[in-house]
């Protein structure tokens, strides 16, 4: 055969007649000279196109694998929180994570029948390393373990459990860990922190009397994306308890916005919402070892929970430690570092009042509706009081190192809280603690 080409059925084409390109063939300019320099660039661009290939193709394993161990990880999520929780949105915190997985203790996986019981949640950011996500907890009113607790121990202390206090010496009151408890919408519903949100459910009848839900951010600067997210789980999940327990609720819905909780404290002048009461029994007495400073919260209605932080800035602490000798004096040097000087009042309502205790290492002491007292053991004093028709609790902390410095100005101090309250909330049948409790003698 010449070297003139066939045509698409092979026959031979005359002289002079090119031959017939296909109609799916690509026009290809022709090319002037030939070299080095147009076999390097066509290997080069088969090197691009292969390696497009191959980046395509790995971008594609890394998204199934995502999604593959993304789902995995929500099944984790759902059997180790007894099925209540929402486990996709629970990988929406933190702006998204891909895997995730419980924790292996025997307290991080609930049990609805052994309340109250949690679940944790742990970020795994890479192969071998974990972090801090979320938590889950469920009580009940029925529990024998107490559904709100008082006093100063070590992880009720509002400063210092955030970080070291030593790497602030200068100020270590300025800023507390978490802000105090906000209402949800009235109250109704429950309340937030900056890092957890707490739904409430009062069943209608039988036993629990009610529920409690607490969703929790594990991780640092939680935004306010992340709180919608936790205020939804938290719902969510009380509503899926309370069916599973038989607890007849209706919960309202959240609210639309949640306000970025503050966690500076300021002066107490400034108090217009759940310190307001510090405010005004300030300016009809000379403050003198009082706090200086106040962190609050808005009030609501129907909150079942409402409290107060009060603490003494680093100028207060020196100004009283002029006057002071002894151990006092010891208890100055130390509010300026590891001890701050702080108090907070805190009043529960409803079926939470008849689940308050005073912390303690070995045991709890509960604070029972229709009675007041304290002055023993931790620095705590509680009144008591009836609204609506139920029983509420009125308690005032004091940590250790502050309390014997303040004691005297205590008595005036806590009947203008528990008077206040009382008041507001259209309480009856309030009870103080007697006289002897406020004594030096009786610590």
């Amino acid at each position: 055969m010449s070297h003139h080409e066939q045509d698409r059925a092979g026959t031979r084409l005359p002289e002079g007649v090119p031959p017939i390109r296909p109609r799916w063939l690509p026009r290809v300019p022709p090319v002037h000279g030939q070299g080095p320099w147009r076999a390097r660039g066509n290997k080069l661009l088969c090197a691009v196109a292969f390696l497009g290939m191959g980046a395509s193709l790995w971008a594609f394993w890394l998204t199934y694998t995502d999604v593959r161990d993304r789902a995995a990880s929500e099944e984790r999520i759902a059997e180790a929180c007894a099925g209540i929780v929402d486990a996709e949105a629970v990988m929406d915190l933190r702006g998204g994570v891909v895997r995730a997985k419980p924790g292996s203790g025997e307290n991080d996986e609930i049990q609805l029948d052994a309340l109250p019981e949690s679940c944790r949640i742990y970020w795994v950011p890479g192969p071998g390393k974990t972090d801090y996500l979320f938590s889950l907890v469920v009580r009940t009113s029925a529990d024998d373990v107490p559904m709100n607790l008082v006093g100063d121990e070590s992880w009720l202390e509002p400063f210092g459990r955030r970080g070291d206090l030593a790497s602030r010496p200068d100020d270590v009151t300025r800023h507390a860990d978490h802000a105090e408890p906000r209402p949800l919408g009235d109250g109704t519903l429950g309340r937030y922190s900056d890092d957890s949100v707490t739904v409430r459910a009062d069943c209608a009848s039988g036993k629990p009397a009610s529920l409690q839900v607490t969703a929790r951010a594990d991780y640092d600067e939680v935004s306010d994306e992340d709180r919608g997210i936790l205020a939804e789980l938290a719902r969510g999940s009380a509503v899926q308890a309370a069916a599973r327990l038989k607890c007849d609720s209706q919960l309202e819905q959240i609210p639309e916005r949640l306000t970025t909780p503050a966690r500076e404290l300021r002066a107490p002048k400034s108090a217009k919402a759940s310190c307001a009461w510090y405010g005004r029994h300030l300016g009809g007495s000379r403050r003198g070892r009082l706090p200086d400073r106040m962190l609050e919260a808005p009030t609501g209605d129907k909150s079942a929970t409402e409290t107060c932080l009060l603490a003494v800035s680093p100028a207060g602490v020196r100004e009283i430690a002029q006057h002071l000798g002894g151990s006092e004096r010891e208890y100055a040097d130390s509010a300026l570092t590891h001890s701050p000087w702080w108090m907070r009042t805190a009043s529960f309502f409803g079926a939470e009042a008849e689940s308050v205790a005073m912390a303690d290492i070995d045991d709890h002491e509960y604070l029972k509706p229709g009675t007041a007292g304290g002055g023993e053991g931790p620095g705590v004093w509680w009144a008591s009081s009836v609204c609506d028709g139920r029983p509420a609790i009125h308690a005032l902390t004091v940590s250790y190192t502050y309390d014997s410095v303040v004691l005297d100005r205590l008595p005036a101090l806590f009947r203008a809280y528990v008077n206040d309250i009382t008041e507001r909330r259209g309480c009856t049948d309030v009870k103080f603690p007697a006289p002897s409790a406020f004594k030096a003698d009786s610590r």
